[in-house]
């Protein structure tokens, strides 16, 4: 046994890996390793995490970085080439479109496998079954039919027949947007979690726009009455000064065994379509309301004269609402994950959908001590992935930096790795990411994008 134990280092070392990443500091959020080591990659998996040295084609000095698993996106609505470019260089290597969610889902995996930079996926979404079935003319968001109308039995039988479809064909969960949808009844919403619950998939929600306290009380009721998870979208931006009093609210569910679990982003702001339901009676709002927002585009905030106009005409509107206090009391709390909600086109977008994690590693751990380096890791790849193994094989071996998982990892230097992208300027990469490889293929390679190459896959239940 001894002259075994003495043989596994001796043979590791003989082998050729395809990639080693030599003295890096692993950690690993699983098993709590955090100590330098040496990570050797075969094909899209890791083969090898050794104290002695490795061989490889490919070696890639590690020493004074972080190995990291590649940090995983569960609400990222860019799913776009150049949105996944982002997602790249902030260390992401699967990027989820679980909130909203995508109706069908089987077109949608179809125009994205062999072409994605880093892995994809989507939940059966009730927002685009309903807007399709009610003829909304919204885009992400429903603007009329799906937002102002009541859905006739007919309809609501369809829009369910629809979204099981989803569910039928793979979709990670059931996406769904309440305060998109007002006329949705609360029976309406019930009946979904229960046919969520007859797939043992959770439901992705953001909640009505209303006290969230009541909100919350909505949605575990329902999942409790269903016997389904469920998992509340960027609860900062829902709670706002009541944080706290949510996350109460959010321990004393779980301590009572309920399945609920929640996300935020490390911003004080949000963004969202100004067309939406979410600005349903803000005509009647004070001039301090309008000037809260601002318009991306021309970097102006708003008046009641250019809100009308802009609701009128649509788009994407940056809300300034909370409070770092609140951020940073919320990103501190072990129950909540790191997630984006980012959405960039041609360059125009909210700086979280290309600099979330960076911050996160960047403000909240090394400048602002909010919460420690491993916890920041562990929120943005271990806790995402079990929130989504159960139903998916594929989320079983990702998350962690252990021999047998897929070799999805992000390699950064905590000592610069920040966000660039501001509110002004959010087309600008994170620093501090070296490389990022998604099944064994390097993304991210010396701080650079790499050109040529589509390794990420689509992620389904299973």
């Amino acid at each position: 046994m001894r002259f075994l134990l003495w043989l596994i280092p001796s043979l590791l070392a003989a082998q050729n890996y395809d990639i080693v990443l030599q003295n890096g500091r692993v950690m690993d959020p699983e098993s709590g390793l955090d100590a330098v080591r040496n990570v050797g990659i075969t094909g899209k998996k890791i083969t090898a995490i050794s104290l002695q040295p490795l061989r490889g084609n490919v070696e890639v000095d590690a020493d004074g970085l972080v190995i990291a698993p590649g940090f995983i996106d569960l609400h990222s609505h860019g799913q776009t080439a150049e949105a996944y470019r982002f997602k790249a260089m902030d260390g992401v290597t699967t990027a989820l479109e679980l909130e909203v969610g995508v109706s069908p889902l089987s077109p949608w995996y179809a125009t994205r496998e062999g072409k994605s930079l880093i892995h994809f996926g989507a939940s059966s979404g009730h927002i685009p079954a309903r807007m399709a079935v009610m003829r909304d003319s919204g885009g992400l968001l429903p603007r009329d039919n799906a937002m102002n109308r009541v859905a006739t039995p007919e309809e609501q039988r369809t829009i369910e027949a629809a979204v099981k479809k989803g569910l039928d064909e793979g979709g990670l969960g059931m996406g769904m947007g309440i305060t998109y949808t007002p006329t949705a009844s609360p029976q309406e919403i019930l009946n979904l979690f229960y046919l969520a619950a007859t797939f043992k998939r959770p439901v992705f929600v953001h909640m009505r726009s209303r006290d969230v306290i009541a909100s919350m009380q909505e949605v575990i009721t329902d999942s409790a009455a269903a016997g389904t998870g469920v998992h509340i979208v960027h609860l900062n931006s829902a709670a706002l000064s009541q944080t706290r009093e949510a996350l109460r609210l959010l321990d004393g569910a779980r301590a009572r065994g309920l399945d609920v679990t929640t996300e935020a982003y490390p911003y004080t702001a949000s963004m969202t379509e100004i067309a939406s339901a979410a600005f349903n009676g803000w005509e009647a709002k004070g001039p301090e309301y309008f000037a809260s927002l601002l318009w991306p585009v021309t970097n102006d905030r708003l008046t009641r004269e250019s809100f009308q106009r802009y609701r009128k005409q649509g788009g994407f509107v940056v809300q300034f609402g909370n409070t770092e206090e609140m951020i940073q009391a919320i990103l501190a709390h072990p129950q909540v994950m790191v997630a984006s909600d980012g959405i960039i086109e041609n360059g125009i977008g909210h700086p979280r959908a290309a600099g979330t994690f960076a911050r996160v590693l960047g403000k909240y751990v090394r400048e602002d001590r909010a919460l420690t380096l491993m916890d920041a890791i562990r929120k943005s790849s271990l806790m995402p992935a079990k929130r989504l193994e159960a139903m998916s094989q594929q989320m079983r071996e990702k998350g962690r930096v252990k021999i047998g998982a897929d070799a999805d990892l992000a390699v950064f230097d905590p000592k610069t790795v920040i966000d660039r992208a501001t509110f002004d300027k959010p087309a600008q990469y994170s620093e501090g990411f070296r490389y990022v490889l998604v099944n064994g293929t390097f993304v991210v390679r010396d701080g650079k994008l790499q050109d040529g190459v589509a390794p990420g896959q689509g992620i389904r239940a299973r």
